[in-house]
C-alpha cells in the first residue's frame, strides 16, 4: 500500500475516518434515545473535580504572575527612589558611605525576594499544573474509547438479535467488543485511581505554596525593616549635625501693608478737612461748635458736634467723620472656618474678642503693624475695623501676655499670619 507520509498510510487514514464516523453515529443514536449509553457517575464526579481543580490552579498561577510583576515594579520604584537619595546626598555629609551601602543592600534584597518567589512558588505552580494537560487528554481519550465500546456492544447485540444470524460476523463482532472493552477498562481503571489522588493533592499544594510566599514575605520585610532603621539612623545624625531640616513655614504675602499708618493719615486728613470747612457762625440753636479731641486710631472719640463742609447743621457723634470703635459682625475666616455671629464682649478681653490662637512657629514681624510671635504665644483674635483691610491668610489680634499686662488695645494689637497659629478656643 502506498505511503501517504512518515508512518501514515492510506489504510490508517481510512481506519481513523471510519472510527470518527462510527463514533459520531453512536453519539447521535444515544442523544436520540435509540441506543443506551454506558455511564459512570463516580467517574463523572471525578472529572468535575478535575475541571474545578484545573480552573482554580490556572487562576492561582495567573494571580501569582501578577503578584511577581508587582514585586518587580516595586523593586524598580524602590531602586529609583534610593538612586535619587544617593544623588541628593552630598559626599561630605555624614553617613554618605552608609547610605550607598544601604541602597546596594536594598537592591539585593528586592532581587533575592523576587528570585525566591519564582523558585519556590511560581516554578512549583508550573510543575503542579504541568500534569493537567496529559490527564485532560487521557480523559478525552477515555471518552472516545467508551463510545467505541458502546458502539461495538450495540453492533454485537444487533447481530445476535438478527433474524438471519451470521456466525462469522457475530464472532468478529464479539472479538471487536472484547478488544474495545479491554482498551476502555485499562484507561478507565488508571484514571479512576489517578483522579481522586490528584484531587486530594490540592490541599497540600495550596498549603505549601502560600506558606512559602508568607515565609518569604516575612523574611523580606524583616530585612527591609533593618535597612530602613539604618537609613533612619543616618538621617537622624545628619539632622543633628546640620540642624533642623524642617521646611520653614511662610506667611502669605500682604497686599495692604502699613495698615495703622494709613489709618492715621486718613484720620488726620479727615480732621484737617473738617476744620478747614467749618463756618464761623454758631449753629441756629446757639450751641457752640466744639472741635473734636484728637484720639488714637480706633479709640472712641469724645462726643462732639461737627459741621459738614457746606452746611451749618451739627452732626451727632455717631455721624462724625472720625473713625470710632464700632464692633460689627463680619465673617472672619480662620483656619478654613467662617466665624459668624456677634463677637462676645467680655470684661477681661479686648473689644470685639473672637477666640484664641496659639503660635505653632516663630514669626518675625516685617512691618510695624505686625505682631512678633514666639512658639507658644497665645493671641486674642479681634476683628478688623474694616474687613476690606484684611489680607487673605492674616488675622488681627493682641498677644494675651501684653493685654493682661498693659490693657493697651491700640498700642498692642497687630496683624499676624494665620498659618503660623492653631486655634485653641
Amino acid at each position: 500500500m502506498a505511503e501517504m507520509g512518515k508512518g501514515v498510510t492510506a489504510g490508517k487514514i481510512a481506519s481513523n475516518v471510519q472510527k470518527k464516523l462510527t463514533r459520531a453515529q453512536e453519539k447521535v443514536l444515544q442523544k436520540l434515545g435509540k441506543a443506551d449509553e454506558t455511564k459512570d457517575e463516580q467517574f463523572e464526579q471525578c472529572v468535575q473535580n478535575f475541571n474545578k481543580q484545573l480552573f482554580e490552579g490556572s487562576k492561582l498561577q495567573k494571580d501569582l504572575r501578577t503578584y511577581l510583576a508587582s514585586v518587580k515594579a516595586m523593586h524598580e520604584a524602590s531602586k529609583k527612589l534610593t538612586e535619587c537619595l544617593q544623588e541628593v546626598y552630598e559626599p561630605e555629609w555624614p553617613g554618605s558611605s552608609e547610605t550607598n551601602k544601604i541602597a546596594e543592600n536594598n537592591d539585593l534584597l528586592w532581587t533575592d525576594f523576587h528570585q525566591k518567589l519564582v523558585d519556590q512558588a511560581l516554578l512549583t505552580m508550573d510543575t503542579y499544573l504541568g500534569q493537567f494537560p496529559d490527564i485532560k487528554s487521557r480523559i478525552a481519550k477515555r471518552g472516545r474509547k467508551l463510545v467505541d465500546y458502546d458502539s461495538a456492544r450495540h453492533h454485537y447485540e444487533s447481530l445476535q438479535t438478527a433474524k438471519k444470524k451470521d456466525e462469522a460476523k457475530i464472532a468478529k463482532a464479539e472479538e471487536e467488543l472484547v478488544k474495545a472493552q479491554k482498551v476502555f477498562e485499562e484507561m478507565n481503571i488508571d484514571l479512576q485511581e489517578e483522579l481522586p489522588s490528584l484531587w486530594n493533592s490540592r490541599v497540600g499544594f495550596y498549603v505549601n505554596t502560600f506558606q512559602s510566599i508568607a515565609g518569604l514575605e516575612e523574611n523580606f520585610h524583616k530585612e527591609m525593616s533593618k535597612l530602613n532603621q539604618n537609613l533612619n539612623d543616618v538621617l537622624v545624625d545628619l539632622e543633628k549635625e546640620h540642624g533642623s531640616s524642617t521646611y520653614p513655614v511662610k506667611a502669605q504675602p500682604r497686599k495692604k501693608t502699613k495698615l495703622f499708618s494709613r489709618l492715621r493719615k486718613k484720620m488726620s486728613s479727615d480732621s484737617t478737612s473738617a476744620k478747614a470747612n467749618k463756618t464761623p457762625s454758631s449753629p441756629p440753636d446757639g450751641t457752640p461748635v466744639t472741635s473734636p479731641e484728637t484720639k488714637t486710631v480706633n479709640h472712641e472719640p469724645e462726643p462732639s458736634t461737627l459741621e459738614t463742609p457746606g452746611g451749618g447743621i451739627p452732626k451727632s457723634p455717631s455721624q462724625s467723620s472720625l473713625p470710632a470703635v464700632v464692633v460689627e459682625t463680619f465673617p472672619a475666616t480662620v483656619n478654613g472656618t467662617v466665624e459668624g455671629g456677634a463677637p462676645s464682649e467680655r470684661a477681661d478681653m479686648p473689644p470685639g474678642f473672637l477666640f484664641k490662637v496659639q503660635a505653632m512657629h516663630d514669626y518675625t514681624a516685617t512691618d510695624n503693624d505686625e505682631l512678633q510671635l514666639k512658639t507658644g504665644d497665645v493671641v486674642l483674635v479681634i476683628p478688623f475695623d474694616n474687613p476690606e483691610e484684611q489680607d487673605e491668610g492674616w488675622l488681627m489680634g493682641v498677644k494675651e501676655s501684653d493685654w493682661l499686662q498693659h490693657k493697651e488695645f491700640d498700642q498692642c494689637r497687630g496683624v499676624f499670619p494665620e498659618n503660623f497659629t492653631e486655634r485653641v478656643q
